[in-house]
């Protein structure tokens, strides 16, 4: 690995500034919180701005904003991102981890659509395939995404009456269960699934987000009954939520935790 530029590292420190507070920043706020000297900040910030990496703020002299280049960056990054791709990549290094089943998937009318899979090395593990379809209330990923479905656009997919297809006797039948089941998730911020697509199988799930922090997709972590118990599933939704989170920063997202 090459030598860091100095120069270098302290103008992309100056630009990451501008992700906390809101959004501005003059230069004596640039030296207090990087330490640097003042003239350094000077030349960095004037550097910065005739690139149009930063640009004045209307009605207030000496502080700054980010500009249109890094909105173009941005934009051409996202441009190259692909889903599944990703997916891919992130369910490969979580499965590495825990050496179980490890699933992607999105949301379509009531049922998810797998985009990623990657298997376990164990004997025992999940038959299934990315392109699979399946009832979203019977799945981990499914009641993840609808979970995080507005109101309106839940009850207009699923609405009181509606009739849900069973998989397994431990399937959620009624709207209105599955209602109080979706209040739950969306209090933990993740899904677990006991049985109810497959009768030998458990799951847990969580929201994998984009850049405007929209639920675009979910990751999943499937393992079969006989290495089931308490203890795995805290386990695995800790591994869960990582994997997921680590999806969403390669879609854009910034947490803001």
């Amino acid at each position: 690995m090459g030598r860091l530029v100095p120069a270098v590292t302290r103008a992309l420190d100056i630009l990451e500034l501008f992700l906390d507070g809101d959004g501005t920043l003059s230069a004596p706020d640039i030296v207090r919180k990087l330490q640097l000297p003042r003239t350094t900040v000077h030349e960095l910030v004037t550097t910065l701005a005739a690139r149009s990496y930063i640009v004045p703020l209307p009605g207030q002299p000496g502080r700054y904003r980010l500009g249109v280049r890094p909105y173009q960056l941005g934009s051409r990054y996202a441009e190259q991102l692909d889903l599944a791709a990703e997916g891919q990549q992130v369910a490969r290094s979580v499965a590495e981890t825990c050496d179980e089943t490890v699933h992607v998937a999105i949301l379509e009318d009531t049922d998810v659509i797998y985009i990623a899979k990657v298997d376990s090395t164990h004997a025992v593990r999940m038959v299934s395939a990315a392109g699979r379809r399946l009832p979203a209330h019977c799945t981990s990923v499914g009641k993840m995404l609808l979970a995080s479905l507005p109101e309106q656009e839940l009850a207009a997919r699923i609405p009181d009456g509606a009739e849900l297809t069973a998989m397994t006797p431990n399937s959620i039948t009624d709207p209105a269960a599955l209602r109080e089941a979706l209040a739950g998730i969306r209090q933990l911020g993740i899904a677990v699934e006991s049985r109810e697509s497959n009768p030998d199988v458990s799951c847990v799930a969580a929201p994998v987000r984009d850049r405007a922090g929209q639920v675009v997709a979910a990751l999943s972590i499937s393992v079969p009954m006989i290495r089931w118990s308490d203890e795995r599933r805290a386990e695995l939704a800790e591994l869960a939520v990582k994997g997921a989170t680590e999806l969403s920063e390669r879609l854009g997202h910034r947490s803001m935790g």
